[in-house]
């Protein structure tokens, strides 16, 4: 049992030093070449093992449940009428609208485009700001010949996290991305899962584990340090997700044979804890959530976490600490950087058992 924390809760009780040389700017040459730390929650201490190696953990009948969102170029880069740079982050599209050319983005610099801006992508290709929104960000518009999705993949860049603190690469497009991405709406990777392989995946299914797929589209807000004081006090952003019937017959069997529900990323674990049901049972669900889990917190779907290891104050870390605990979480970030594991998007895993 994760014992209770004090309370309240602070957002500086989840920070830790990083020497910024861990960060990890590039991907490693291979994705499954990455290292990984187990943390056993029954046994003191801590495994450093290799990411093949964590088919040692799993066993037959155990459901390996990943989030099959695929990332979008969703960062476009232009010019205003004065010929100062511009640049746009695409989240979501607006409902409301049919035509798919209509987006809920970012925009820098925020103060200068106000609504009736137009900034020029490319020839031809233009986006003009419509309105602005209470958090800050804008309603726009793309203005341009042909599909409003293949003006986006044409010219779009992307969306690096902004502490990989440099430029877009060709080989980016395949490494910032898993290999069975699917479903098209993620601004962000769910980055556990950069470390597979097609081999690996078979590798797995070989071995009697059935490779499950959720969807959740990674929004911005996932990966930004919290602003609140209080932990209690954050509200997470709401995020789309999907669980098929398919996916839910397979994870209803995997419990009912009594075998392990191991989450891909804190993204899958994020989905399965929003529609298990009280009994442990799935169904087929879909629609929005803004689960925030941070300890104290009583997991009912995962038995297992595999992760990156993520940035200090980020409810991505509070997640970690609600299924270790505060203390054993921090203890495996100080084992992690003292063995020079890398860390974020493009770094190493760790593997809760």
């Amino acid at each position: 049992m994760t014992p209770e924390p004090a309370s309240p809760l602070h957002t500086a009780d989840f920070d830790y030093p990083l020497p910024e040389d861990l960060i990890a700017s590039h991907p490693a040459d291979r994705r499954d070449k990455s290292r990984l730390l187990v943390l056993d929650r029954e046994q003191p201490g801590m495994a450093d093992r290799r990411f093949p190696d964590l088919l040692d953990y799993l066993t037959e009948g155990d459901a390996l449940v990943v989030n099959d969102t695929r990332v979008f170029p969703a960062r476009l880069v232009g010019r205003k009428p004065t010929g100062a740079r511009a640049e746009i982050l695409l989240l979501r599209q607006l409902p409301e609208e049919n035509d798919g050319r209509t987006w809920q983005a970012l925009v820098r610099p925020g103060g200068k485009l106000k609504p009736g801006r137009v900034v020029e992508i490319a020839d031809g290709f233009e986006l003009r700001v419509e309105d602005s929104f209470p958090d800050g960000s804008r309603r726009v518009r793309l203005h341009g010949a042909g599909d409003a999705w293949a003006l986006v993949e044409r010219f779009g860049q992307v969306p690096l996290p902004p502490y990989i603190q440099r430029a877009e690469t060709a080989a980016d497009r395949e490494r910032y991305q898993t290999v069975y991405a699917r479903e098209r709406g993620s601004v962000a990777a769910p980055t556990a899962g950069l470390h597979f392989t097609t081999g690996l995946i078979e590798q797995t299914e070989a071995l009697g584990i059935s490779v499950v797929p959720v969807t959740l589209h990674v929004g911005v807000g996932t990966f930004r340090p919290l602003d609140a004081e209080v932990v209690e006090e954050h509200r997470m952003h709401s995020e789309w997700y999907q669980l098929s019937e398919a996916s839910a017959r397979v994870l209803n069997r995997t419990r009912a044979a009594g075998r392990r529900v191991w989450a891909v990323g804190t993204t899958s674990a994020r989905t399965l804890e929003t529609v298990v049901s009280s009994d442990g049972s799935f169904a087929a669900a879909g629609g929005w959530t803004d689960l925030f889990i941070y300890p104290p917190y009583h997991f009912r779907a995962v038995d297992g976490l595999l992760t990156n290891f993520h940035l200090p104050r980020s409810s991505l870390l509070m997640l970690v600490a609600a299924l270790v605990g505060r203390d054993r979480a921090l203890a495996a970030y100080r084992h992690a950087i003292e063995q020079r594991y890398r860390f974020y998007s493009y770094g190493d895993a760790m593997l809760v058992v």
